[in-house]
């Protein structure tokens, strides 16, 4: 399901991205974003970037549901989806970072 040919990784792809100017609310995904600090509003993903399970499942309202929260271990959902909206070329875009973060970040998870 994932970007997977090379092009995306080294001949033009996420390389050739350049990063959108602010909009308030939102955060462009994209690999400008280098902490969870800097997810500061609704992830949005680049046209030619929203194949990863991240970019399709991460609606408005599970982000505003779920932003701010942590989980038991003290994961953070921002912490959860960092990678994928760095990574706008990732087949999958969302990492538990613990076993409660699944129940936790349900909405996003199931």
């Amino acid at each position: 399901m994932g970007c997977t040919s090379s092009d995306a990784h080294g001949h033009g792809g996420i390389f050739k991205l350049k990063k959108p100017a602010p909009e308030e609310g939102i955060t462009h995904a994209g690999p400008w974003v280098k902490h969870v600090d800097d997810i500061k509003g609704y992830p949005v993903f680049p046209d030619e970037y929203k194949q990863s399970l991240l970019s399709k499942a991460l609606t408005r309202e599970v982000y505003e549901e779920l932003k701010g929260k942590k989980d038991a271990q003290g994961v953070s959902f921002e912490t959860c989806i960092l990678s994928g909206v760095q990574n706008v070329d990732s087949g999958i875009g969302c990492y538990a970072g613990s076993h409660d973060s699944y129940t936790t970040f349900a909405p996003l998870f199931d």
